[in-house]
């Protein structure tokens, strides 16, 4: 009953933020274009801040085994996500396949994580959250675009998030102790993530008709592929993965078990894609997911 109750207070938190964007683009104190600002922001300085900011801990010999550990656990469970979506919603809907692949494992995941397994639990995820971002910023953005070009390794290896890996990298193995003042400020900068992603959605969700949102079939069945079947499908390959340990393959799970990521919503407008579609995946599986998620957590704790 605990994860349900820090579940519930992460989602009212959420749904309050989204409706103060919702009034403040109501009472048209946010416009469009500072909007789209602001996530622009999100995406170049926010994000990577949170990236770097997984890396600052103590390098050991045990935290670097489960970091590599991680990684390779959360390259298997985020190939499992993106062939689900890949196979129910490629061509037919892009935004869907997107929102499918990518869950919200640092709003929702980290506090979660956190609460149920622990403070050294969050560095298990890390390395989920930094492939997330990497993968959106390619896979995702050829997903959204239908646009090879954003492939290109160029490209990608200019991206905020590839460069802020990079960073994060060299901080953890070089051993740089990071001044107070460097971590106050990450933490500070950091904090801007979720509050300004919620505001962006509200925003969205102030352009959405919410009665029509609540009718459409098409968005219960990208829910049903990324609270469902996509855990599912992560749990029983982890029930045989010879990797990592019990608490490590929960703790991503239960990251790669949230809803449709918020960046959704974000990336589609960047691309003048239908963002109003993300903004009704992320709205209606962040609600679904207070019942999902405790239940993957239950069976998980029986098969793992």
């Amino acid at each position: 009953m605990e994860i349900v109750k820090i579940l519930l207070v992460q989602v009212l938190i959420m749904y309050i933020l989204m409706f103060i964007g919702y009034m403040a683009y109501k009472k048209k104190m946010l416009s469009d274009q500072g909007t789209k600002d602001i996530g622009k922001i999100l995406l170049n300085i926010a994000i990577p801040i949170v990236v770097i900011s997984n890396f600052c801990v103590e390098k050991t010999p045990e935290k670097t085994a489960e970091l590599f550990s991680s990684l390779l656990i959360s390259l298997v469970c985020m190939l499992l996500s993106i062939v689900v979506a890949f196979l129910f919603f490629h061509k037919k809907d892009r935004i869907g396949e997107f929102a499918t692949a990518f869950s919200n494992a640092g709003f929702i995941g980290i506090p979660l994580v956190q609460a149920t397994f622990g403070e050294h639990a969050v560095f298990y995820i890390s390395m989920m959250i930094v492939l997330i971002n990497l993968l959106q910023w390619s896979y995702g953005v050829y997903t959204i675009t239908d646009d090879k070009s954003y492939i290109n390794l160029k490209v990608v290896a200019k991206n905020p998030i590839v460069i802020s890996v990079m960073i994060g990298l060299l901080v953890y193995f070089s051993g740089i102790s990071m001044p107070t003042i460097v971590t106050k400020l990450f933490t500070i900068i950091g904090n801007l993530n979720t509050p300004l992603a919620m505001l962006v959605s509200g925003v969205y969700l102030a352009q959405s008709d919410l009665l029509n949102m609540i009718r459409k079939k098409s968005i219960y069945y990208v829910c049903l592929a990324r609270l469902i079947i996509v855990p599912l499908v992560i749990m029983c390959v982890f029930k045989f993965l010879p990797l990592g340990n019990t608490t490590i393959k929960m703790a991503i799970l239960l990251a790669a078990a949230c809803p449709c990521g918020s960046n959704v919503a974000i990336f589609a407008q960047q691309f003048n894609k239908d963002y109003k579609k993300g903004v009704e995946y992320v709205c209606i599986s962040t609600l679904l997911s207070i019942v999902t998620l405790p239940l993957v957590i239950l069976l998980a704790s029986i098969i793992l």
